[in-house]
């Protein structure tokens, strides 16, 4: 079983420091049916880890989520000091083509109580290269095998309605677990693995 997960963050400071800026929705896309966590923070972090505590075992899936979504999730708990089945531990074999989510070095392995987790970023980015002449962002991969992403101003999710953001984050959620589906034969390779690794647990500024 595949799972999409997709965070959206509160642009109103400083929508990628998770030392500023709240989770105000996560996504959860399954084969069947989507889900969408709001409320105050620390509520929708803890309902999140229950359900994926309750869910049958799988692989959750993310659009650079080992940079990015799940570290955000780990460092936005441990302000509350909410314990979650998350764990996240540092590779630096994980090349970075980006800055670091501010607090960080660079990018993560992870599994969530016993899903196991793949960054579908990492598995389309060595398709993208000179001879294919599109960004490896999630909506331009979308596009570019038929798929029909939702688009907003990411700059601006504070902007949005609640059905808005919504239906955002659920489109998400379902193209990182559309796109890993796709490549499954492959994708499999890169689900992460963690044996080697130290876990690291978040600081919060």
């Amino acid at each position: 079983m595949i799972y999409g997960l997709d965070i959206e963050t509160d642009t109103t400071e400083n929508g990628l420091d998770p030392r500023v800026a709240a989770v105000v929705t996560v996504a959860l896309a399954a084969s069947g049916y989507e889900e969408v966590f709001t409320g105050p923070e620390e509520q929708l972090l803890f309902d999140v880890d229950q359900r994926l505590r309750d869910l049958e075992p799988g692989v959750i899936a993310t659009w650079n989520g080992a940079a990015f979504d799940l570290p955000f999730i780990a460092d936005r708990a441990a302000i509350y000091g909410l314990p979650l089945g998350l764990q996240t531990f540092p590779d630096p074999a994980l090349a970075m083509r980006q800055t670091p989510l501010p607090g960080h070095e660079g990018a993560y392995r992870a599994r969530w109580f016993d899903h196991g987790h793949i960054d579908a970023y990492r598995l389309y980015r060595s398709d993208v290269g000179p001879a294919v002449r599109i960004s490896c962002s999630l909506k331009s991969i979308a596009r570019f095998v038929g798929l029909s992403p939702i688009e907003v101003d990411r700059t601006r999710i504070h902007d949005l309605s609640n059905e808005a953001l919504h239906a955002y984050a659920a489109s998400d959620a379902r193209l990182a677990r559309v796109l890993t589906e796709r490549r499954w034969g492959t994708a499999s390779r890169y689900v992460d693995r963690i044996e080697n690794h130290q876990q690291t647990q978040p600081i919060p500024a």
